[in-house]
């Protein structure tokens, strides 16, 4: 395909890696020619890195599936999914889920990626339930002060929370900022 159809998160072929676009934007500076800014992740190491891309510049899409799976547990280095269609359980390693195993909790559902027949990358839900295991205690009346205090979750993540949320409760993770959105069901 042509680089001017790069659009944010398709997955492409790109010096023997594969990445998936975050932004693309199309410039055309003065009287030069037209090119295509790429912002992009390596699905393999997760850096994320700018590319130009030439306006006539062809541009190998990657055929992937996605399948929905339901997280499971962690095992040392690998975490491991089942298929919620065919009940296939399957482990990645460490390196493919990288900091968004702080948003896994089990029974969560997600969808995996697979290129050539092998898991390559995750997608978190929007939103995740996470229960508080470490904060100050709860203030009453604490809403009415936009000052927030650190509250560490269940799966070791750290975030700013309201100071009437104390221990033992259920918050709302905005799982794309990794911020406190509301007080979980």
């Amino acid at each position: 395909m042509n680089a001017n159809d790069l659009r944010p998160g398709m997955v492409i072929k790109h010096n023997n890696e594969l990445y998936s676009i975050f932004r693309a934007e199309h410039r055309t500076p003065g009287n030069l020619r037209a090119f295509v800014q790429a912002r992009m992740r390596n699905l393999r190491s997760g850096a994320m890195i700018d590319h130009r891309f030439r306006s006539e510049d062809n541009v190998e899409r990657a055929i992937i599936d996605e399948t929905q799976m339901q997280y499971l547990y962690a095992d040392g280095d690998s975490y491991y999914f089942m298929n919620t269609e065919n009940y296939e359980q399957l482990h990645m390693p460490k390196e493919v889920v990288g900091d968004r195993a702080q948003y896994l909790v089990p029974d969560v559902t997600l969808a995996v990626t697979f290129y050539e027949g092998r898991p390559i990358d995750i997608a978190l839900p929007p939103t995740v339930d996470l229960k508080v295991v470490e904060t100050e205690p709860g203030i009453k009346g604490g809403s009415a002060t936009n000052v927030g205090k650190p509250a560490k979750l269940e799966t070791g993540l750290v975030v700013q929370v309201p100071p009437f949320i104390s221990e033992g409760e259920t918050i709302r993770v905005d799982t794309s900022a990794g911020t406190y959105l509301e007080r979980g069901k």
